[in-house]
């Protein structure tokens, strides 16, 4: 990935609903009706976010019939981990003062 591709989903996670979405679907898989009902929001407001959502590849879509199935994209997740591992290999002390 690149820094765009980063920087899109750091967008799409700037945002609570989002967030609270991604913890949804963090333990199951669920229809946008099943996600509608943990949000006092309008349906129009919740497929912008699943837009973004899935735009950013953070979410899969799948529609089945008249239906739309949500689930993580847990490849996406696994990216982001490595992006995040650097972080813990650096050695926080400073170079001029040693500490």
């Amino acid at each position: 990935m690149n820094a765009n591709n980063y920087v899109e989903i750091f967008k799409a996670l700037g945002d609570e609903t989002r967030v609270n979405v991604i913890k949804i679907l963090s333990k199951e898989n669920k229809c946008a009706c099943q996600i509608l009902e943990a949000f006092n929001i309008s349906q129009s407001t919740l497929s912008h976010h699943m837009k973004i959502l899935t735009d950013s590849g953070l979410v899969v879509a799948k529609k089945e019939g008249k239906w739309v199935y949500y689930k993580i994209n847990e490849d996406m997740f696994t990216q982001l981990k490595f992006f995040f591992e650097p972080v813990d290999a650096i050695d926080s002390s400073c170079m001029k003062c040693g500490q």
